[in-house]
């Protein structure tokens, strides 16, 4: 019997977790789920028979040491820096490991190692980072396969909220790590436009979005991320013209948000001190110009040059940060204030389902003559528990976790799935769980 060691047993290990047990019988595993909540760890486990669960404290070296030798596989789904922890342990021990996050510093230099031992450590075998890359590798091998040269890439992925559950001015809920979001595009985003290097500070970033209409859901926009031009070398593009990625949101979000970025709340280089008993409107005020004639909205409105009455007004007012409530939080930065706040309004309702939006346009030429192709996959939630963002996180991690243990896929060392060996199964199988791509191609 083979042990899969789950750690993290979170929102995005839901379908995960639901796919190994549904499998567990059929290839002879064990499923074992480790949480720094046991509560949680065991209702993910539901009591099926090929499960265990434990308590788990990730820097109890002790046990951490143990549970990873005592397995074939490990899935690591706790927090991103908490990554290399466990895969050190495992290129000691000789356990492969997979994860949905982006390879950091620390686990690309245990390459070596890693190859030395014969241990995989697979990154980003998520949605952004992963379907993200399957998907886009999938055609750019196609294209080159053709002689054909690609010319231009953008690449953009939302985590939003599906059309019937959408019923706020943000048109967007909270559907993944409130933290990330609230701190997104901090720092220097670049990127290559046009053979031209681009490159857009944070204070910038929600003011230069570019607008895209999505089949049949409408008009949407994009802001980029902060570093696309790695991916030149990670897909094998070095000459280029066009490197873009961005995450997608509804149009109006990013003008509005940008209200709140460039008045420093979502800044979490600092505290408020009193933060535990001033409102909601005196934490927004301190951020404010004096004007003792003007009430805090109507200064807000002033500062920015927009209308009381516009739709920017009506998403900032929405939100509540010119409540007359107490904040309650002891010594917090100007973004936990925010995210405090703001996870009260952008909740799911139980309802509620959420929706991943992933869209790429290629520019390429082929046999003398230039081409355009759309690549766009959909998925929506099934519920609170299976939402898209699970599915679409954790059945890729799944689907490389029993690859890699019937030896489909033998890679050894730190890989991310841009080989055709690892993204055509899996991209593949997810077609069965509606994880597709609707295609469009127009010639030029």
């Amino acid at each position: 019997m083979k042990r899969i060691l789950i750690l993290g047993a979170g929102l995005s290990s839901s379908s995960l977790i639901k796919y190994l047990l549904d499998h567990a019988e059929q290839y002879d595993w064990k499923v074992v789920i480790c949480d720094y909540s046991l509560e949680l760890a065991q209702r993910k486990a539901a009591n099926h028979p090929r499960s265990e669960v434990y308590y788990f404290d990730v820097y109890n070296d002790t046990q951490r040491m143990q549970e990873i030798s005592e397995s074939d596989i490990v899935i690591s789904m706790l927090p991103a820096r908490m990554h290399h922890l466990v895969a050190v342990d495992c290129v000691k021990k000789g356990v492969n490991m997979v994860t949905a996050s982006y390879v950091s510093n620390e686990i690309r230099a245990l390459d070596k190692e890693a190859k030395e031992k014969g241990v995989l450590l697979l990154n980003e075998i998520g949605v952004d980072p992963g379907i993200d890359h399957m998907s886009a590798m999938q055609i750019i091998d196609d294209i080159r396969d053709k002689g054909g040269k690609i010319i231009n890439f953008e690449s953009s992925t939302g985590g939003l909220v599906a059309p019937e559950s959408d019923n706020n001015p943000w048109n967007y809920k909270f559907t993944w790590n409130p933290r990330n979001v609230i701190l997104a595009g901090q720092g220097v985003s670049q990127f290559l436009h046009n053979g031209k290097y681009k490159y857009i500070p944070y204070s910038k970033l929600f003011s230069r979005t570019e607008d895209v209409e999505i089949l049949d859901l409408g008009h949407f926009e994009i802001y980029p991320n902060r570093d696309s031009l790695k991916y030149r070398e990670i897909y094998g593009l070095e000459d280029i013209q066009t490197m873009f990625r961005g995450t997608i949101r509804r149009k109006g979000y990013s003008e509005a948000w940008n209200v709140f970025v460039q008045l420093g709340l979502t800044d979490d280089t600092f505290i408020i001190e009193d933060s535990a008993s001033i409102t909601y409107r005196e934490f927004i005020d301190r951020f404010l110009p004096n004007n003792s004639r003007l009430s805090t909205e109507s200064i807000l409105a002033k500062v920015f040059k927009i209308d009381v009455e516009s739709e920017i007004m009506e998403k900032i007012i929405w939100t509540g940060i010119f409540d007359d409530r107490v904040i309650g939080l002891e010594k917090t930065t100007p973004a936990q204030v925010l995210q405090h706040l703001l996870e009260e309004k952008w909740i799911l309702d139980p309802e509620d389902k959420d929706m991943i939006v992933m869209h790429h346009l290629f520019d390429y030429e082929m046999d003398g003559k230039k081409r355009s192709l759309t690549s766009t996959m959909v998925v929506k939630g099934n519920d609170q528990v299976h939402t898209a963002m699970s599915i679409t996180v954790g059945i890729p991690v799944a689907i490389a976790t029993k690859l890699i243990l019937t030896n489909k896929i033998q890679l050894k060392g730190v890989q991310i799935p841009i080989v055709k060996e690892v993204y055509e199964p899996i991209l593949k199988e997810l077609n069965t769980y509606g994880i597709k791509f609707i295609e469009k191609e127009v010639k030029k």
